[in-house]
């Protein structure tokens, strides 16, 4: 399993990462899957009045909808944008939601503080996957649910990390798509989790663009995508952008030329803390 070498700066890459999240507008990328959000939740079963906490939260998509059902929520981020944004999505709807600027590796959160610990596609990117495995257990009460949604190497979202990575070589850490592997998920988590139950979920992507417009849309607003095209030359960015369009072209479902659906596949985790 490949994780961090010794000699990478920690601090020098979550500068880089912080950037790369912060890069384009990630809410405007999650608007198009709160749908996800809605079966995530309806899936993992949070009660009305349960204290829930969104580890890398984004703008909010999973934990507003959570906040919006009675739940008690919290919410926290590694980009500043995405937390003002939730920030502001919250108060338009006056609900008592909590966002806070943080590291998903050092969560400042006290133990035992939460009913539910939920991440949607997103701690799953900080670099040291060993350091969020105790962090989401540390911060969820004894008998309490952490739960997980997680890209998968063989599904569309890890074909298409594979092409930025053919054009742009991960910072020093390991693939995130790790996390929707079962054999990595368990032994991250370990002892811990007594009742660790995995499933293999497909989400459906579907915008009102072609498929290269979709590609432009990521380019624009998906921090990972907008930073990996930043870094290469116009020549590799035209390359760049044809590799993904022909990606999505030919696993596109819809018959129209301006709608792009999409089925990706990732790892539904949910693990039931030991009561001890």
């Amino acid at each position: 399993m490949r994780t961090v070498t010794a000699n990478v700066d920690i601090d020098a890459l979550k500068q880089r990462l912080r950037a790369t999240w912060m890069a384009g507008d990630y809410d405007r990328c999650s608007r198009f899957m709160e749908s996800s959000a809605v079966e995530f939740l309806d899936r993992v079963g949070v009660p009305q009045g349960a204290s829930l906490l969104d580890v890398a939260c984004g703008s909010g998509q999973l934990a507003l909808i959570a906040a919006r059902r009675g739940a008690r929520v919290t919410g926290v981020d590694i980009a500043a944008n995405s937390i003002l944004a939730a920030r502001e999505r919250a108060q338009a709807e006056a609900l008592p939601a909590r966002f806070d600027e943080g590291d998903a590796e050092a969560l400042p959160y006290a133990d035992a503080t939460f009913d539910v610990v939920a991440s949607l596609f997103g701690a799953m990117f900080a670099p040291r996957p060993d350091f969020v495995a105790q962090e989401l257990v540390r911060v969820c009460r004894p008998g309490g649910t952490i739960a997980m949604a997680n890209w998968t190497r063989t599904g569309f979202i890890g074909r298409m990390f594979a092409l930025v990575s053919k054009f742009i070589a991960p910072p020093g850490m390991p693939s995130p798509v790790l996390w929707g592997d079962e054999s990595t998920v368990r032994k991250r988590l370990g002892s811990a989790v007594p009742d660790l139950r995995m499933t293999r979920v497909m989400y459906q992507f579907d915008y009102p663009f072609s498929p290269a417009g979709v590609v432009d849309f990521f380019r624009e607003n998906y921090g990972p995508t907008n930073r990996a095209f930043a870094a290469l030359t116009a020549p590799d960015q035209e390359a760049f952008h044809a590799d993904l369009v022909a990606l999505w072209t030919a696993t596109n479902q819809s018959g129209d030329a301006n709608r792009t659906v999409v089925d990706a596949e990732y790892l539904q985790v949910v693990a039931i803390r030991s009561k001890r």
